[in-house]
């Protein structure tokens, strides 16, 4: 099963992981997508975002208006929502413009600390 880890971390951490894996020419082990805090990722995974990936885990390339039929939701607005998961890096175009969520299953990881 591929799967995708969506993760806190510090951005000179993941820096760091990409220049190692750059210069040694071993990838991660796993996907991974990197928020620089907790509040960005849940500003990015907004509840509609996150119903969205749920149904297209899987579903391979498809166009935006069948995601919007996939959801049951309209195509504009879920437009937008294609439009920033893109920016974030979560969906990719495919050579035809149809979407994809290239991955089976997404995990999200972060640590809450006292403060």
């Amino acid at each position: 099963m591929k799967t995708v880890t969506l993760d806190v971390r510090d951005p000179a951490d993941s820096m760091a992981d990409f220049t190692r894996a750059w210069k040694t020419g071993k990838s991660q082990k796993s996907a991974r997508i990197s928020f620089a805090s907790p509040e960005l990722l849940w500003r990015v995974l907004t509840e509609k975002r996150w119903g969205l990936l749920k149904v297209l885990c899987g579903a391979g390339p498809v166009s935006i208006r069948e995601a919007a039929r996939l959801i049951g939701r309209d195509v504009k607005a879920v437009h937008g929502d294609v439009t920033a998961l893109l920016n974030a890096g979560i969906l990719i175009h495919t050579d035809d413009r149809r979407i994809v969520f290239p991955f089976e299953a997404v995990k999200v990881e972060f640590l809450l600390h006292a403060a």
